[in-house]
């Protein structure tokens, strides 16, 4: 009987054709190619026909249709889409990490609409260099002589030692031998360009002394990298950079800095220690210095190469520039964000960067406060809902002895965990991306934005309960 059944139910399945020609069928296609509304329909109907096999599930021509629209949604929609960083990780790698302001976003659709002089110069009417648009900005505000910016700092660390290094040694403090996101390790990028590592000193400590001893003949360049992503405390020491390039200079070596998070303010007078500003490296007598556009900066993503003019030349003739050059969008976005570190206080106001790194306590308070008021109104019975202080992160590999005291909306579920709130916010149509601890969900309010507070409140209302009511409770 029940094999009759559910022969039956498969018999009345509607076909690919008969859903294609029906009323919704008509108004998928006008909406969506055809091979999109096929596959989805497909789909639709073959989940109807596993329902049916494995328990005899009922099904109807609504539970089909909307299938094939909720499918068809979720395929039209862009992969890569925008979410709410509620974690209070500033630059959040897995995130995107620096966020561009509007005024940014607006440089950047003006140039990128339609033609622009990316690799030409309009005064002379020929061809220019696309470079050419940030090295007057980087020299101003860095104090150095020339400049060139390629895809990531990665990119930037390898294309110098490929152009000043290639078949000879490095030098580098055994300390400053570090690993970066992605398992991607100094050593490894020094033996993709082609340099020959030369150690230096212990994990610990290295003096003048073990530089001077590891210079010979071949040495092309002393190779420092900043500890932006952890620190070794305690029995520590390291050379003075003047120190160092000083040496340099009686030996005819160069000395590169890979800073990796690149400030270009003195972060000090904000409470936020032990960063070295690109201007107080380059004025040390540093010959190349590198960093990051999507770090401190605050910028897209991008590394930046600033030095003395002859090395910056050298590396601009490398065949590798070509292959890591940036776009016009990135060139745009740079120098819309380099521009504004003309005035100190207006990169602290416009930049989300350094705004969310500067921001008051009293103004982290405030917002989470009015989270908090418009979610327990949201939300009711649905959830316990208050405010807390817990601590924030710069995130990206910078400041990692730097912990912010922050506010945060703490979240506890009444008919759920903490782990499965979680994991509807992540699911939902806004993304929302949160901490979990001790069973509560954190809402930190430093890297909410005043604009997303109104869809960070949706989100969460509708992923505790019925939309329905959620929204009657906002009215």
């Amino acid at each position: 009987m029940a094999d009759k059944t559910i022969q039956k139910k498969l018999a009345a399945l509607p076909s690919v054709d008969e859903m294609l020609r029906s009323d919704e069928g008509a108004a998928w296609l006008a909406r969506h190619p055809r091979s999109l509304v096929v596959a989805s329909v497909r789909e639709a109907i073959d989940d109807a026909r596993r329902g049916i096999l494995d328990s005899n599930a009922a099904f109807d021509s609504v539970t089909i249709a909307d299938g094939v629209s909720m499918r068809l949604a979720k395929k039209s929609r862009p992969h890569l889409r925008p979410v709410i960083n509620a974690t209070g990780v500033i630059l959040h790698t897995n995130l995107g990490r620096a966020p561009l302001s509007d005024a940014i976003l607006d440089h950047v659709k003006e140039v990128s609409r339609g033609y622009s002089n990316l690799e030409y110069d309009i005064e002379r009417g020929e061809r220019g260099k696309r470079y050419s648009h940030i090295v007057g900005i980087l020299r101003e505000i860095t104090g150095a002589e020339d400049a060139i910016v390629v895809n990531n700092n990665a990119a930037a660390v390898l294309l110098c030692l490929s152009a000043l290094a290639a078949g000879r040694e490095v030098v580098v403090s055994r300390g400053e031998l570090i690993e970066i996101g992605g398992a991607f390790r100094v050593p490894d990028v020094m033996r993709a360009g082609g340099a020959i590592l030369r150690e230096a000193g212990t994990t610990n400590k290295t003096h003048l002394r073990d530089y001077e001893a590891a210079t010979g003949p071949e040495t092309a360049l002393y190779l420092k990298v900043h500890p932006s992503n952890y620190r070794i405390i305690g029995f520590t020491k390291e050379a003075p950079l003047a120190d160092l390039v000083k040496l340099g200079r009686e030996r005819g070596v160069p000395v590169m800095y890979d800073l990796g998070s690149g400030s270009i303010i003195d972060l000090a007078k904000y409470g936020i220690g032990g960063e070295p500003t690109v201007r107080e490296v380059v004025e040390a007598g540093v010959d190349v210095v590198t960093f990051s556009g999507d770090k401190l900066l605050g910028g897209p993503q991008g590394g930046i190469i600033v030095g003395r003019k002859a090395l910056i030349q050298s590396i601009q003739k490398h065949p590798l520039t070509r292959a890591l050059r940036v776009d016009k969008m990135t060139l745009a976005a740079l120098e819309a964000v380099l521009m504004l570190y003309r005035d100190e206080e207006q990169a602290i106001r416009e930049l989300p960067v350094l705004s969310m790194l500067t921001v008051s306590d009293e103004t982290l308070k405030r917002r989470a406060a009015i989270i908090a008021k418009r979610l327990a109104k949201a939300v009711g019975g649905a959830a316990d809902v208050k405010i807390a202080r817990e601590a924030s992160q710069a995130g990206g590999g910078s400041l990692p002895e730097h912990e912010m005291k922050t506010w945060a909306v703490s979240i506890s579920p009444a008919n759920m965990s903490a782990a499965a709130l979680e994991e509807k916010l992540r699911a939902g149509e806004t993304a929302v991306i949160v901490r979990v601890k001790e069973d509560r969900i954190l809402l930190d309010a430093r890297t909410i934005a005043d604009r997303e507070i109104q869809a960070l409140v949706g989100a969460v209302a509708v992923a505790l309960g019925d939309r329905a009511a959620c929204v009657e409770r906002l009215k």
